[in-house]
């Protein structure tokens, strides 16, 4: 077998054979997974009071959050799973299974009887249904990033990886616009009675379209050539964790903030401006729109930016960015009013900036044998010790502290740590990925 340390793949898969469908399927995809994802947080005030006893409101919203949190604890075990199929039997079946498992498990929580119908077994279904969530979530960006990176030429690998997180905002963007105009449409009152199942069965279309596109695609040329010569891992995690600690670790360090962020803008500020601040529901959610699609416009942009300058510039710069900026965003937010929203946008641009340059760099990380796994496991473990609690933690932190400014701190000690990560990043924009 070749030396692993000595072989990289030839740089240049030329431009011609980046099929664009293989850009629409790492973002399709990724759109379909995070509209159902964010779906959830988007509704988490109208699930607290359906899915939960309504003595206590606030209670009822920490345990809501609390369920998302839980889907992001099973997200790092989903890493592992999807990554050995990934790694071992390709990256197409491991990404179509993702979208297929989200699409049943978000279409079910849209059939689900309420607290009021069956009592205690409404939190349970949805408990269930939110794991299913996880697991589906923790396959996804690992295998999609694995997938583009493969196929992409080494100069633009930043901007094309992009596509894929811009997939996952655009999810999130599409979840948010339909809440939005729901709420505008119905009103709140019937939002709050059925119009809360409407987005979720609309996942299941969706996910037939991301299954459909995602069933059509070829293996990448990275995991062919693996699959000719027999060289794929036999237990990937096992490799991973015996060869490429130093990757996994900076991966999980990298993505603390970016997930942080993400939760924190595009989630946790809709309930802070309701609850917190006062504000109407619809301003809530439309502040969240605008954050979105400024976002989902700037993500490729810091791709291509760290296709340039390189990718450790991008996270300092962005990590330092978050650590300032968190506090006076918070002191804006609590304005109300457009000097909220704007500030809003503050935020989540900050976090495009990570999602731009995330996924190449992580992929950059590891060898063809372990990259599904390295990426799926190092982006999840992030996810989960500062993603699904963001909301959470941000909730608490306000209701224990009395102060509305609390959930700026939880974001400047993720920055710090993500800096300190990145400070010590070797520098892989324009390197060639290593095959095995």
């Amino acid at each position: 077998m070749t030396n692993p340390s000595a072989r990289t793949h030839n740089a240049a898969q030329p431009l011609a054979q980046l099929s664009p469908k293989v850009v629409v399927a790492g973002a399709v995809g990724s759109i379909v997974e995070y509209y159902d994802f964010a779906l959830y947080g988007y509704v988490a005030t109208i699930l607290a009071a359906q899915f939960f006893a309504s003595g206590d409101p606030t209670a009822a919203l920490l345990n809501t959050l609390a369920t998302f949190a839980l889907a992001f604890v099973l997200r790092p075990l989903a890493g592992i799973l999807f990554g050995h199929l990934g790694d071992r039997y390709g990256r197409k079946n491991a990404l179509a299974a993702t979208v297929l498992v989200m699409a049943v498990a978000s279409g079910l929580i849209g059939f689900l009887p309420t607290y009021a119908a069956i009592g205690v077994g409404a939190s349970a279904l949805l408990v269930l249904a939110r794991c299913v969530q996880g697991v589906a979530a923790g396959g996804e960006l690992g295998g999609a990033a694995s997938l583009v990176a493969e196929y992409s030429p080494n100069h633009r690998r930043g901007v094309l990886c992009a596509t894929t997180q811009t997939g996952a905002l655009t999810g999130a963007l599409l979840a948010s616009l339909l809440v939005s105009a729901l709420n505008q449409l119905l009103g709140t009152a019937t939002m709050a009675d059925w119009g809360w199942r409407v987005p979720f069965l609309i996942a299941i279309p969706l996910g037939l379209v991301g299954l459909w596109i995602r069933t059509r695609l070829a293996d990448s040329p990275h995991f062919a050539e693996l699959e000719r010569g027999e060289e794929q891992a036999k237990a990937p995690v096992l490799e991973l964790f015996r060869n490429h600690r130093s990757g996994l670790a900076k991966t999980i360090g990298l993505s603390i903030l970016l997930f942080a962020g993400y939760y924190v803008a595009y989630v946790y500020v809709n309930i802070h401006l309701q609850k917190v601040v006062g504000v109407d529901p619809r301003l809530a959610f439309w502040s969240t729109t605008l954050t979105l699609a400024v976002s989902v416009a700037a993500t490729p942009l810091f791709g291509r930016l760290s296709d340039r300058v390189g990718r450790k510039p991008v996270f300092v710069g962005a990590s330092v960015a978050a650590g300032i900026l968190a506090l006076p965003c918070f002191v804006l937010l609590n304005q109300g009013g457009a000097i909220a929203v704007a500030s809003h946008v503050v935020l989540g641009i900050t976090d495009s900036a990570l999602m731009g340059v995330a996924l190449a760099a992580f992929a950059e990380m590891f060898p063809t044998r372990v990259r599904y796994t390295g990426v799926a496991l190092g982006f999840n473990v992030g996810a989960a010790l500062a993603g699904g609690t963001a909301p959470y933690v941000s909730t608490w932190l306000v209701n224990t502290t009395g102060s509305a400014l609390s959930p700026a701190y939880f974001l400047i000690c993720t920055a710090a740590v993500t800096l300190l990560t990145a400070l010590k990043l070797r520098e892989t924009a324009g390197s060639a990925l290593r095959d095995v």
